[in-house]
């Protein structure tokens, strides 16, 4: 799917999660066990529903710290690395949520001339907060976004409160993050994208040209959500709106009952023949959690003057190709990098739960040509003690999910 997110009033976390939930009811009664697997469903409360402010409808989504989670905002990144790398979520919306918090992180240490280890959040490190990034990736993860335009960003003006004293807007950190994106002053005050909403943004990178909708082959508008804010703006609704165009299906004699969209990826091949396998471990790891690298594989080949060496290949998005090669020059002791574009066929899919003995498991379902296949997602089935008990629960996870999918 296209995802052109129009800032009528803004972006903020929750006006974010509030427009993908009107745009995707389905998942609202995700969130609250999206929490749960995160750690610390006792702190906060998730509220959301449908609102009007007078002019548009939509939904309005926010995030309520309770009594114990409100006396400590002070966290330092690696706290919140910890919290998310700890928490049974699943690995995509970890993933996304790691990025959205080191985007923050990286531009606070510049703003405050620290490093990134030792920036400590204040607002952004409230649990509140981290809910609202939590449940921002798990939307971003099960909504299978494909491509992203966005509007003239809203300037604001005036001041902001924070615990660094009165700080201008935007905020130097949002200021940061959004450097290069194209923003128009519509002569409305206050402050218009927090930093937070920024990172969402910048996460999802948006094609920044203005008014870039999809063309004709990107597909047709299948629907628009309404996001609200909490906040009042004189004359305009503070409301963020998107866009969803699907993409248009490859015609094929073979594919009345299945569906794929291509791409281009970039494919990036180098050997290492004089690191040991820890140090090629911290490269994988590292190249793993960026946001813009698919996949990374690893083999193990013969080189040169007959050494044995290892061979990566790292699959990314082709636009940030600059930016992973610099990362494994910097990780690994390779002299060269061979560059490969190629296209790829993805079949549609999505994530569907299901209840067994009184627990919530997750299945991906893929159009196949030959009917729909479904498969259990393996972190769900760790628990099990033996092969054999691994398989059955499999095997009832996956039923289940058929039957469910077929209804």
């Amino acid at each position: 799917m296209h995802l052109h997110l129009d800032l009528v009033g803004g972006i903020s976390g929750d006006m974010f999660i509030s427009a993908m939930l009107d745009l995707f009811p389905n998942y609202g009664d995700l969130l609250a066990g999206q929490i749960e697997l995160a750690g610390f469903p006792d702190l906060v409360s998730l509220k959301y529903g449908p609102f009007n402010d007078g002019t548009l409808s939509g939904t309005l989504f926010n995030v309520h710290a309770e009594k114990d989670a409100t006396g400590h905002h002070h966290r330092h990144y690696s706290e919140i690395q910890r919290i998310i790398s700890e928490s049974n979520l699943d690995d995509e919306t970890k993933k996304i949520s790691l990025e959205i918090f080191r985007i923050i992180a990286v531009a606070e240490a510049q703003i405050h001339d620290k490093t990134i280890e030792s920036v400590a959040f204040h607002e952004v490190g409230a649990w509140d907060s981290i809910a609202d990034v939590i449940c921002a990736s798990f939307l971003i993860a099960q909504s299978n976004i494909n491509s992203t335009s966005i509007s003239d960003l809203p300037l604001g003006g005036g001041q902001v409160k924070t615990a660094h004293g009165m700080l201008p807007i935007p905020a130097p950190a949002t200021a940061l993050i959004l450097k290069d994106f194209r923003f128009v002053d519509d002569g409305i005050s206050g402050e218009r994208i927090t930093p937070t909403g920024a990172a969402i943004l910048k996460y999802l990178s948006p094609d920044v040209e203005p008014h870039k909708y999809p063309q004709e082959d990107k597909g047709n508008l299948i629907n628009q959500g309404f996001g609200f804010g909490t906040k009042k703006f004189s004359g305009i609704s503070n409301v963020l709106r998107l866009l969803h165009f699907d993409a248009a299906q490859p015609a094929a004699a073979d594919q009345d009952s299945i569906g794929w969209t291509t791409d281009t990826i970039q494919m990036l091949a180098f050997e290492l023949d004089d690191q040991t396998p820890e140090e090629i471990a911290h490269c994988v790891d590292t190249l793993q959690r960026d946001t813009a690298v698919i996949d990374v594989l690893q083999y193990s080949v013969t080189g040169k003057k007959n050494r044995m060496a290892t061979s990566l290949r790292v699959l990314c998005q082709p636009d940030k190709t600059d930016s992973i090669l610099q990362l494994c020059f910097k990780l690994t002791t390779t002299l060269g990098i061979r560059q490969t574009e190629t296209k790829r066929a993805i079949l549609h899919r999505r994530q569907i739960e299901t209840t067994v003995s009184d627990t919530l498991y997750k299945s991906k379902i893929a159009q196949r040509p030959g009917g729909d296949t479904v498969k259990a997602e393996m972190d769900d089935l760790r628990d099990m003690q033996t092969l054999q008990e691994q398989r059955k629960l499999r095997q009832s996870i996956e039923r289940q999910a058929q039957e469910q999918s077929e209804e």
